[in-house]
This record gives structure tokens, C-alpha cells and sequence, in this order.
């Protein structure tokens, strides 16, 4: 039974329903007796289709600034972690980046998820907040550092992808495909992935289909490639493998590190098509300082079980409390930004980020095979 202090994954999800915007405006507007304290602003997309990333990234995220507080916050102060819930669309990140712009007591954005609010984000905040520092966010795009305020840690999708097709280069690969669970994805990512293999000298095959994914799969030919990335949400994922394992020829998938591998396991993928997934954190098993101190918050303040996408979360607080810790004079937006900006290498607890005006301070991947009892090897 979950304990008060240890709330559930469902009591997580449904208590983002209660972080609306709406609900945020009249917690800043209303008058306190209570000094102000610093503030760090979290945009988390709850659209159907990014929830499964969102869900875990915030459950880590939490975890972290609940034991960033314990241990004394920052620079002894507590830090205010503000959520606010989006559901993908440029108007709603619009309305959150004007609540961010009238709550001079935030002094950054961090933790931005998932992937394609984070890319919105990276363009409306260099047009109408410059001066918010916006960091560690989920963003997999390989034009992430198009605005000197966004500050990435993470691998992007092209490093995730290089990886992968490295480890499968025996098979001499030359050609790969693209599966897009959506319309939506195609629009967002093809022109992306058009470079990433372009970068790799590979040619690309760009499949999407406004039907199921499992009858797409299922129109695959012997000459279709055998290697296919995936880009969309983890049901999508899980329908199309289930749909290529009718094939003869064997393939295999390449999955990024924005679907959920929790829920491929729950869900039930095929058991014929080896999937690889790529991850751009440490093994949620890892004997790493980070690691452990993830595992051990989360068992702490949260019954749920260590993923790949929460150790993200607690990591991109982690690296947003330790440049701010470290930042000169009075905690405000202006040195918060300054602290940022300086790109000052950080060891997050055996995680080396070292980031500079042209990367994201690491090419850190490492990948999965789901096994066909669901196991995750590697």
C-alpha cells in the first residue's frame, strides 16, 4: 500500500490534471505574508501523446528538488518547483512563457518535456524571453543550440542514432528507415532525420500512414530496409512491432530515447523483432554516485520503480541546482542565465558534463536490446 509520502504512478498522472495554467496564474497573483523564494519553472507536455514521456521525467524531476530542499535547497534557500502543464500546442506554450515572463521570482527554466514542446520552446523563449535561462531540457533535435539561452545536456537524436547504427554496422548498413507514428512526427522530424542520415552517408526510406501502423508494417516488402527508426510515441512503437513480426525478412528497430521502456514492457511488444533502445543517461542500474542518489530519492519520495526517463528527470534537476548553487551574487534570472552561460563543466556524480558554445557538453549513449520475455539486455 502507497503511503502519503510515497504516492503512486497513478496519483502522479492525475495530479497533473490539477497543474493547468489556469490553475498556476492565481498562485503567483495572489498576496503573501511569506517572503518569496526562488523559483524554478518546469513546462511538461501532457498531450496524449507525450504524456508517457512527461509522466516519468517529472516523477525524477520531483524526486530531486524534494531532496535539493531537504538538504538545505539553494545556497540555503528552499527552491520552489513550479509546474506547469501544457498540451503541445504553441499557444498554450505561449500562455505559459507569459504567466514565466510576469514571475520575476523564476529564475529558470529547466526540465522541459518532451521532445517537441521543447523544440517550440527553444524558438518562442528567444523571441519573447531571452533573458530566462531555459536548461537541461528533453530536447533530442540536432538544432537545439539555435538560441543562446537553451542550455542542452542531453544526446541529441543524431548521437542516439549514430550509436545505434555503429553497433549494427557488421551487417553493412547503407540504408535505413523511417517510421513516424504519426502525421504530426513526419512534419516535425523528417527534415531532421533527412540530415541525421545524410551525416551518417546513409540513404533513408520515409514511411508514415494516416492508418494503422500495424497494416504498414505488415506492407513492408524484402526489399523494404531491414533496419528501421521509429519516431513516435511508445504505443505507436508497440503497434508496428507487432505488425513486422508477421514479416519473413528479419528486422530490426531502432527506438529513441523519448518512448518509455517501462511501458514497451507492460505492453507488449513483438516477440520476433530484436528492438534496440537507445538511452542517453546511465543504466538505471549503474553503480554510479548519480545513480544510486537517483535510487535512492525516488525510493524515498516516490513508489515507483527507476526508468530511464525519471533518471533524466532527477538529472536535469540535479545539473539546474549545481550550476545555481555556484552562481554569483543575489539569485535572480540575470546571474542565474550569467551562471549558464559561463558552460562551466560540471561532474554530476561520475556524469561528466562539459558543455561549450557548439555542444551539449556530452555525447553520452548507450542502448538496450528488449529481449522477447521483456527483459532489457545491456
Amino acid at each position: 500500500m502507497n503511503s502519503p509520502h510515497n504516492p503512486s504512478r497513478r496519483s502522479v498522472v492525475r495530479t497533473l490534471a490539477g497543474l493547468s495554467l489556469v490553475c498556476a496564474a492565481p498562485v503567483w497573483a495572489q498576496p503573501s505574508k511569506a517572503p518569496r523564494v526562488p523559483t524554478v519553472a518546469q513546462i511538461v507536455d501532457t498531450s496524449t501523446s507525450q504524456i508517457d514521456v512527461s509522466k516519468d521525467f517529472l516523477v525524477g524531476s520531483r524526486a530531486a528538488w524534494q531532496e535539493i530542499n531537504s538538504r538545505g535547497g539553494l545556497q540555503g534557500t528552499p527552491v520552489k518547483h513550479l509546474v506547469l502543464e501544457v498540451d503541445g500546442s504553441a499557444a498554450s506554450l505561449r500562455s505559459a512563457v507569459e504567466l514565466l515572463k510576469n514571475e520575476a521570482h523564476c529564475v529558470a527554466l529547466f526540465g522541459t518535456a518532451g521532445d517537441r514542446a521543447a523544440s517550440q520552446l527553444v524558438g518562442i523563449l528567444g523571441r519573447e524571453l531571452p533573458e530566462l535561462a531555459h536548461v537541461a531540457p528533453w530536447l533530442q533535435n540536432v538544432e537545439a543550440v539555435a538560441s543562446s539561452s537553451t542550455f542542452t545536456i542531453f544526446a541529441s537524436r543524431q548521437e542516439q542514432i549514430a550509436h545505434a547504427i555503429k553497433s549494427l554496422s557488421v551487417m553493412g548498413i547503407s540504408q535505413v528507415g523511417a517510421v513516424y507514428g504519426s502525421a504530426a512526427e513526419h512534419t516535425a522530424y523528417k527534415a531532421d532525420l533527412q540530415q541525421v542520415a545524410k551525416a551518417l552517408k546513409l540513404s533513408i526510406v520515409s514511411y508514415t500512414t494516416p492508418g494503422d501502423l500495424r497494416d504498414l508494417a505488415q506492407s513492408l516488402h524484402a526489399d523494404s530496409p531491414r533496419v528501421l527508426l521509429f519516431v513516435g510515441g511508445t504505443p505507436e512503437l508497440v503497434r508496428f512491432s507487432q505488425g513486422v513480426e508477421k514479416q519473413e525478412v528479419q528486422r530490426y528497430i531502432i527506438a529513441m530515447s523519448d518512448v518509455n521502456l517501462q511501458s514497451i514492457q507492460q505492453m507488449g511488444m513483438s516477440r520476433f523483432t530484436p528492438m534496440i533502445a537507445t538511452q542517453v543517461v546511465p543504466m538505471v542500474n549503474s553503480s554510479l554516485p548519480i545513480v544510486r542518489a537517483y535510487r535512492a530519492a525516488l525510493g524515498k519520495f516516490f513508489d515507483e520503480p527507476p526508468t530511464p526517463l525519471s533518471l533524466a528527470g532527477y538529472m536535469s534537476a540535479r545539473y539546474t541546482h549545481e550550476v545555481l548553487q555556484g552562481m554569483d551574487g543575489t539569485i535572480n534570472r540575470a546571474n542565474a542565465l550569467q551562471a549558464f552561460a559561463r558552460r562551466s563543466a560540471v561532474d554530476l556524480g561520475g556524469f561528466r558534463i562539459a558543455p561549450d558554445a557548439r555542444s551539449r557538453g556530452t555525447a553520452y549513449v548507450t542502448q538496450s536490446m528488449i529481449a522477447a520475455d521483456g527483459r532489457l539486455i545491456g
